[in-house]
């Protein structure tokens, strides 16, 4: 495992992030919950110990299958929305297992919410409420595209047409290239989402001490345009030491990697959304131990923070 600075304390005007401690307690009161339900030598379901799981418990099969177990829809939003250039929302069609997790995914320089589109019913299909979107200019620069993955979390949250099925304490950030570095600043700024992961992300910042969402950075071993050595890379090493993340370096790779149909980078952001906006640690089977890395491997690096995970 490698090491980095520790995180400078943050501004007094940011926002509280979700407390760790409380996390714990509330996942210890579950327990007592759990364990005050077994009556008469009968044990109360496993899932009541965590009512944010969806689905059945997950398989390699599962994970790197390009549907999930949901059956999904689509709805569209008009580019005349408020704060971004609207885009398409993919969810889940039942409401039997109560709401989602929800994800802002925001494409590159110059590309629209179709370069994207792949991981939108493939996503939604594991039981996510999952919005692709437009950026207001397709030349929009990272922190822009941060403040429009805001702007897009609240409106999926709040006032889009399937609001009623999304979790609005449980979202999560994506990005690619440029909308991967806006993905960061979007976390950066938002401490209470549960998940961040920049996809061969560009910034002109290097330092990303102060995040404090579990992050998982995406690169691509040749990569032109947003350098690993000089873009991921640094910014995964910047990350607090303590701060759940992980460095997936996809082998032989290009920037645009993204932008097609992958199994490597579904299955480990499935599995890294399930475990962090769903906190379902049947997942973490997925991610800890590291998989293996060089020859016949996907990854040409991987880097994480496993004992931080569990």
């Amino acid at each position: 495992m490698r090491t980095h600075p520790l995180a400078p304390e943050t501004d007094g005007a940011r926002r509280s992030p979700r407390s760790r401690i409380s996390r714990i307690a509330a996942r210890a009161a579950l327990t007592l919950t759990l364990v005050a339900g077994v009556t008469g030598g009968v044990v109360a379901p496993a899932q009541a110990a965590n009512p944010y799981e969806r689905g059945p418990a997950p398989t390699e099969s599962s994970v790197t299958a390009a549907r999930g177990y949901f059956d999904t829809d689509t709805d569209s939003v008009s580019s005349l929305v408020s704060g971004f250039g609207g885009g398409t929302i993919y969810y889940p069609t039942t409401t039997r297992e109560g709401t989602f997790g929800g994800v802002v995914i925001a494409p590159g320089y110059t590309a629209s919410s179709s370069t994207m589109s792949w991981m939108g019913h493939r996503l939604a299909s594991q039981g996510f409420v999952v919005f692709t979107i437009d950026t207001n200019t397709r030349y929009d620069q990272p922190d822009s595209r941060g403040r429009q993955i805001e702007a897009a979390l609240d409106y999926l949250a709040e006032d889009s047409d399937v609001a009623n099925r999304v979790d609005g304490d449980r979202m999560a950030v994506m990005g690619h290239s440029m909308g991967g570095g806006g993905t960061l600043a979007a976390a950066e700024d938002r401490p209470e989402l549960r998940a961040a992961i920049p996809l061969t992300p560009w910034h002109t910042q290097k330092n990303w001490s102060s995040v404090q969402v579990p992050t998982m950075i995406i690169g691509a071993e040749n990569d032109s345009i947003a350098s690993v050595r000089s873009h991921s890379i640094p910014f995964y090493e910047s990350l607090n030491r303590n701060l759940e993340s992980a460095y997936l370096e996809l082998d032989g790779a290009s920037h645009f990697a993204p932008n097609t149909s992958n199994t490597a980078i579904a299955k480990y952001s499935i599995s890294w959304l399930k475990r962090f906006v769903d906190e379902d640690e049947r997942y973490e089977q997925f991610l800890c131990p590291p998989p293996s890395t060089g020859w016949l491997s996907d990854f040409s690096d991987y880097r994480d923070t496993c004992p931080h995970l569990t």
